[in-house]
């Protein structure tokens, strides 16, 4: 099985940004990679989408669900902050289901911090661009194998 955790697109300046950082919405080059996103991974197949509930996240994953029929299903354990341990008990609680993560930086690049130490992915190969996807084969709950797909 497959895991795609997908970093949100290009979103607008947070410094530049006035309100609730949670509202921010994707600029237009990210709804073009969002777009992107789901012309390439719309053939895959995904049995659940879930995103972090920030808007540039949900965004980021609208027109892949549509194009898959599928609801996005909106987690606070993919929000800012939650860290790449989050992403892993994702895989175990969805283990068997071929699942697409939407989330933050910061929570992928811990994320990819722990793929490097389990030997899964070389630092040289760690990148974490916005609208990037991590493709990360699953087997029991497990992670045996990291492949990542740059940004569109």
């Amino acid at each position: 099985m497959a895991v795609y955790v997908v970093r949100h697109a290009k979103a607008g300046d947070r410094e530049e940004w006035e309100g609730d950082d949670r509202l921010r919405p994707l600029t237009k080059p990210g709804r073009r990679q969002a777009l992107a996103l789901a012309e390439g991974l719309k053939h895959e197949r995904i049995d659940k989408v879930l995103s972090s509930p920030y808007v540039r996240c949900v965004q980021t994953v609208e027109p892949l669900a549509a194009a898959l029929e599928l609801s996005i299903e909106p987690r606070t354990d993919l929000e800012e902050g939650a860290g790449g341990e989050s992403v892993i008990r994702l895989i175990e609680e969805f283990k068997g289901r071929n699942t697409v993560l939407c989330t933050h930086g910061d929570v992928v690049e811990e994320l990819v911090e722990q793929l490097i130490e389990r030997g899964l992915v070389s630092r040289a190969r760690a990148s974490n661009e916005k609208g990037g996807t991590w493709i990360l084969e699953e087997q029991d709950g497990k992670i045996t194998r990291a492949k990542y797909l740059p940004a569109p």
